[in-house]
């Protein structure tokens, strides 16, 4: 009966239809995945792995030892750390910071240069680059944004043309390659109307944008959903902040 209750209750607060074709998620974490979150180095994050779902993200993004990943907006790195130690020596994480967010994230961005000089995380290389102009060295297997892709649509970052950016995420990835999209939920039909005021994002507009690039609906998972979210406060508002209503989604390109 609670697994029901708690499927009822999140079923009340998704827009219609945005997870209309949700995919089974493998709830089996891989052990390679478990001694990257239990990495002694990142002992600090450790205490956010519950409320962020750590384990059940970097399962769901289907990353593996020897992948490529590019990481857009890579803020404290938390996200990073862990992908950083799932690819290994083998793999790479390419981190890039939009020339656009550099006055609001000076603090974040020192962090982040001693970060990437750090020698344990010697397979992770920063660059700054025009929001709309998004490219990676190599072919990559993994595109991953956490709260980030409502941001290119507000003023402040150009605003970005959606289509362009998402066609540049699709070519920075190899045949196969999956773009996993993390954002606040705003209210069904909101569309982008809230990006630039309560830092939400209608899901039904990220998908149907991402597809048109080119790419194919791979699934969502349910993991950071929270039925307690009204949806249509500031995700900074005190009764909220850590704790919003997000969605994630899975693209894929395709191998052919």
């Amino acid at each position: 009966m609670r697994v029901l209750a708690v499927m009822v209750l999140a079923v009340l607060v998704i827009p219609a239809g945005a997870f209309a074709e949700t995919h089974a998620v493998s709830s089996v974490v891989p052990a390679y995945v478990t001694r990257a979150i239990n990495d002694p180095a990142r002992a600090a994050d450790r205490k956010d792995d519950v409320r962020r779902q750590m384990a059940a993200v970097m399962t769901f993004t289907g990353v593996k030892p020897g992948d490529k990943v590019l990481e857009l907006v890579p803020s404290s790195g938390y996200w990073t750390r862990v992908f950083s130690r799932i690819v290994g020596p083998k793999g790479h994480v390419y981190t890039v910071w939009p020339n656009e967010m550099a006055k609001y994230a000076t603090k974040s961005f020192a962090e982040w240069q001693k970060l990437t000089a750090t020698p344990h995380y010697a397979n992770v290389s920063l660059s700054k680059q025009p929001a709309a102009m998004l490219s990676a060295p190599q072919k990559v297997d993994v595109v991953f944004t956490c709260q980030n892709y409502h941001d290119y649509h507000d003023p402040f970052m150009g605003p970005v043309d959606m289509a362009k950016f998402d066609r540049q995420v699709f070519d920075a990835l190899k045949p196969g390659g999956v773009f996993i999209v993390i954002d606040h939920m705003a209210p069904a039909g909101s569309g982008t109307s809230d990006t630039n005021t309560l830092h939400r994002i209608d899901p039904t507009v990220v998908k149907k944008e991402v597809e048109s690039a080119g790419f194919v609906f791979d699934g969502s998972s349910d993991a950071l959903l929270n039925p307690r979210d009204p949806l249509d406060i500031k995700v900074f508002d005190k009764s909220i902040r850590g704790h919003t209503s997000q969605f994630i989604y899975r693209f894929k390109k395709p191998a052919r």
